[in-house]
């Protein structure tokens, strides 16, 4: 392993037991994901998709700790974090097929998703200036709420980031910058597009900053915990970089990393080390979650097209 592919694994710890709640959760993104690969594989989708192979554990670790009222924005990588926000797969999968139930009537499709308070964009980096304008709003108008913003390693080179974190602490607003740093931007490893580090740069700004390295969903919620709950009682930003891997592709199958990087992927996957560590409670789970999203392929499937008029 090179140096820097070492300074990106997580650390090699034992897992404590999952919750069959949050075991669900995390195993429900994993089948989504790999039916909608196959969906496209098949031919029955078009366009493009970004799975979060890999880090399904983020939103499943943070999202017990906010509430309704908190706003998430989401990015193209995001079926996990609508997932882990709602628990609605036939809702998700209508809006990618374009099937009548789906949350955007079919128009928003994988990348594009509003709904309540969560919004998911392709657009990278845009997302932190409207999220920090929504912090400013839950501030002044609703006391005690947040704003939760994802971004990858590769946002933080547009302008616009450090412009909202800029207005951020200056104005103290209650905006939590949420980073699934997978050491990849589409392409590029992170060494070879980011200068320095998110916390040196977030640093900068004077914004708080906390990087975890675990994939141990119970470890990452006691250590989320207090900074949430700090931030929803005294506005301020924060920025909480996860040291991560992307199992899958960039997006459907376009993947340019090194036998060696995949390796470590697969090595790191909070999949495969629950299974080594508990076999008998992910293979039952696993198994009926397995049949649970096939079924819901198939009544997706079998919907008519949906068809909405925007007038």
């Amino acid at each position: 392993m090179t140096p820097s592919a070492a300074a990106m694994a997580p650390a090699s710890v034992g897992l404590s037991p999952l919750a069959d709640r949050d075991l669900e959760t995390l195993l429900l993104i994993r089948h989504f994901e790999l039916a909608l690969l196959d969906l496209f594989s098949q031919g029955k989708l078009n366009g493009t998709t970004h799975t979060c192979l890999g880090q399904e554990y983020i939103p499943v670790a943070l999202y017990p700790l906010l509430d309704d009222g908190d706003f998430i924005f989401s990015n193209h990588r995001g079926h996990g974090h609508y997932l882990a926000r709602f628990r609605d797969p036939h809702g998700l999968l209508a809006e990618i097929m374009g099937r009548t139930g789906a949350v955007c009537h079919g128009v928003g499709g994988s990348q594009h998703i509003f709904r309540d308070r969560y919004l998911s964009t392709g657009v990278q980096g845009q997302s932190l200036p409207v999220a920090a304008g929504v912090a400013l709003h839950l501030k002044r108008a609703e006391p005690g709420r947040v704003a939760v913003v994802h971004i990858g390693d590769g946002t933080w080179g547009e302008g616009a980031v450090y412009e909202a974190l800029n207005m951020a602490q200056l104005w103290g607003l209650p905006l939590l910058v949420v980073v699934e740093n997978n050491g990849i931007a589409q392409s590029t490893p992170v060494h070879l597009q980011m200068a320095g580090s998110v916390a040196a740069r977030a640093s900068a700004f004077g914004v708080l900053h906390n990087r975890l390295t675990s994939i141990d969903v119970n470890e990452l919620r006691q250590k989320l915990a207090g900074l949430v709950a700090r931030l929803h009682e005294r506005p301020r930003p924060a920025v909480v970089e996860f040291i991560t891997h992307r199992v899958g592709p960039h997006s459907k199958g376009d993947d340019s990393r090194s036998p060696e990087a995949l390796r470590e992927a697969a090595d790191s996957d909070w999949y495969s080390r629950y299974a080594r560590a508990y076999p008998e409670q992910l293979r039952s789970a696993d198994d009926r979650m397995r049949e649970r999203v096939a079924r819901i392929v198939r009544e997706v499937a079998e919907r008519p097209i949906s068809r909405w008029d925007a007038r």
